[in-house]
């Protein structure tokens, strides 16, 4: 995987932290610093350690997990080994995905810059100070379930009676020929997974951070057209003032249709993922497992599936719904007093507030709460098979 080295931000006119939007994703730059795709500075050791880091976690980490497929005589190992497996398949493709898209995701960046430059009133500035906070709730949340994971998988490797990996897995030498050997194999396997479990949360992340800018960028052009007509401004101002508005309601279309370049397969494979591994941690918790810390452990990781995409889809169906109600926005404007050349350009406005804009997902399934259901629904229907197999 080649390294990026950082390209040069937009030209564009500095503005307080508390106005810039891109300041937002400051955690996935230097998550993508430390993951190895986006290099500080052009040098040989970060090369090295790039290279290192995707060869022994991004490629050879699910492969170790795969080449051990189905080999255990207990059937909770081998549910373990194929929930984790097909987890750390699709993150390493999500990744990989993801690296190939900075000079994109450079482009989102200097889209928000452009519409962060049109925010002029106190109330817009009030609703990104409560941005902010909404934003930081969703990251503290995407970080819980990951750490929560983590250490619940680590419990039941520090409570076992006997030498067990981690997680079931195939290692180029007999792990239990020796301690130094097994707690090497260890090393491997609890470094790994904190990587991808970092891996994990840009992927996951990432989506929901876009989708919620986007909406805040919506709502800022809602509140930005119902205050045209009311300050102390000329006719001619105020055709000036909805004409911006105009190019800003086309940025927020351009906008969209970066994000869902960026994130359309990464989605996709979390929702195909995502129904099958709920469908495994029931299967476990129902059949499989009896010991505390095993239950433990599939509870929380039966939780996190859904809480990963739930975001996602939630964003994607209210920045839908914030499109639909620019135009009712647009008639809350003083509209009635403004010229003749003010009313023609405010119904281009309003019909293109009209038509449906939604994000799809691999261009097969929407990002919407209709899809989380559809997930959760399928998941269920894997499960009704897994049972009366078992029966």
């Amino acid at each position: 995987m080649s390294v990026h080295s950082p390209l040069p931000s937009p030209l564009v006119l500095p503005l307080p932290a508390a106005l810039d939007t891109r300041s937002f994703f400051k955690l996935h730059w230097t998550c993508f610093k430390v993951l190895g795709i986006i290099a500080p500075t052009s040098n040989a050791y970060y090369f090295g350690y790039s290279v290192l880091l995707h060869l022994l976690v991004t490629f050879c980490y699910p492969l170790h997990l795969a080449m051990a497929l189905f080999s255990n005589t207990n059937a909770s190992a081998n549910i373990q080994n194929l929930a984790v497996c097909v987890t750390c398949v699709a993150c390493s493709m999500k990744f990989i995905i993801y690296a190939t898209k900075m000079e994109r995701l450079r482009e989102l960046e200097a889209i928000m810059a452009a519409l962060d430059e049109r925010v002029n009133s106190s109330r817009e500035r009030r609703y990104l100070a409560q941005l902010r906070k909404e934003i930081r709730h969703i990251i503290v949340g995407f970080l819980s379930i990951y750490t929560l994971v983590g250490v619940t998988a680590e419990l039941r490797f520090i409570f076992r009676n006997e030498h067990n990996l981690l997680y079931p897995a195939w290692f180029p030498f007999d792990w239990r020929a020796s301690d130094l050997k097994f707690y090497a194999a260890h090393l491997y396997q609890i470094v790994g997974i904190s990587f991808q479990l970092l891996q994990n949360f840009v992927n996951d992340c990432f989506p929901t951070m876009t989708l919620v800018l986007l909406s805040a960028h919506i709502k800022l052009l809602g509140i930005r057209v119902s205050q045209i007509g009311y300050a102390n401004r000329s006719l001619d101002e105020n055709e000036e003032e909805l004409f911006r508005c105009i190019k800003d309601q086309e940025q927020l279309y351009n906008m969209l249709n970066v994000i869902q370049n960026i994130i359309s397969l990464p989605m996709f494979l979390q929702f195909t993922v995502t129904a099958f591994n709920i469908c495994l941690a029931m299967a476990a918790l129902f059949f499989f497992v009896d010991a505390p810390f095993d239950r433990l452990y599939y509870f929380t990781y039966f939780l996190s599936m859904p809480l990963q995409i739930f975001p996602t889809c939630y964003y994607g169906t209210d920045f839908q719904l914030l499109f639909e109600k620019l135009h009712i926005e647009m008639y809350s404007s003083n509209w009635v007093e403004q010229t003749q050349k003010f009313r023609k350009h405010m119904i281009l406005f309003c019909e293109r507030s009209l038509k449906q804009h939604t994000a799809m997902a691999g261009g097969i399934v929407r990002i919407h709460l209709d899809t989380f259901v559809s997930t959760c629904k399928g998941a269920y229907s894997l499960l009704a098979v897994i049972m009366k197999m078992n029966e």
